[in-house]
């Protein structure tokens, strides 16, 4: 499956500088950037049978850190759909109504503590796109908070947003500041939606459902970042952790671990 991760990618491993052209870029065959990104890459794809449950395709994109699970008839090897964590929460928020709601849902988000909030990932408005780029690869975030010099955030830089630069074949400039590169991007790219440390966990997946976006930047009263809660966090917290599978993949992977060191001393 060829994605804007693999994308981003390419364009960070061989962006040079202004000067150096890369429009070469658009002549490329699949083939050729599939040879190029399995050099530095060890990622098998990732698949599910359709008869397999909702929540093997749940357990299996949080598990592998994926976004997109195609759907594959193994007969045919043909490719019937393409399941994405928002597509799931969507369905869930729908008929999620027609069961009981969890307690959990009515507690502050600041309580739950479902998100990421040590060490997020943003970028300054004056910095540079390559910049974001570097970030995205470093990291393996998915999208970058722009930031001004006092924290604020001012506006969401994505992964998707990356495309943009292929569809204004601006991806010869990647030395344009992240403040450039928001005001020139398309319209419908994704804004930024944000939630309040007091706001019910509820009331997060209601909004994150209903704009259908893939997260939601958690601000202070300033506006400064303090978290981002993502789709992957929601559906870990609405089904993976009650199922305490969580807990169970942390114990196997440590017991793992442990296996490996020993064979190590004994070796």
């Amino acid at each position: 499956m060829l994605t804007i991760t693999d994308f981003i990618n390419i364009l960070h491993r061989y962006y040079k500088s202004p000067l150096v052209q890369i429009y070469e870029l658009e002549e490329h065959k699949i083939e050729t950037w599939r040879e190029i990104y399995l050099q530095y890459s060890v990622n098998r794809l990732i698949s599910i049978a359709p008869d397999s449950s909702l929540f093997d395709a749940i357990y299996s994109l949080l598990k592998n850190k994926i976004h997109r699970l195609p759907v594959i008839d193994p007969a045919s090897g043909n490719v019937l759909h393409i399941l994405t964590h928002k597509r799931i929460l969507k369905f869930l928020h729908i008929f999620g109504s027609m069961i009981p709601k969890p307690r959990f849902l009515q507690r502050r988000i600041n309580e739950v503590a479902i998100g990421t909030f040590r060490e997020i990932a943003t970028v300054q408005e004056s910095a540079s796109v390559y910049d974001a780029l570097t970030v995205f690869v470093e990291r393996r975030v998915s999208a970058l908070p722009v930031v001004d010099d006092k924290g604020k955030v001012v506006a969401l830089y994505s992964r998707f947003d990356v495309i943009n630069l292929a569809a204004q074949k601006n991806y010869n400039n990647l030395n344009m500041t992240m403040r450039e590169a928001v005001s020139s991007r398309a319209c419908c790219m994704e804004g930024v939606l944000k939630c309040y440390p007091h706001e019910t966990l509820e009331t997060v997946i209601d909004r994150i459902a209903k704009a259908e976006v893939h997260r939601l930047v958690l601000v202070d009263r300033d506006d400064v970042v303090r978290g981002i809660v993502s789709l992957s966090d929601l559906l870990q917290a609405l089904v993976l952790t009650p199922a305490d599978i969580y807990k169970r993949s942390s114990c196997e992977d440590e017991e793992n671990k442990m296996e490996v060191d020993l064979k190590k001393e004994d070796g």
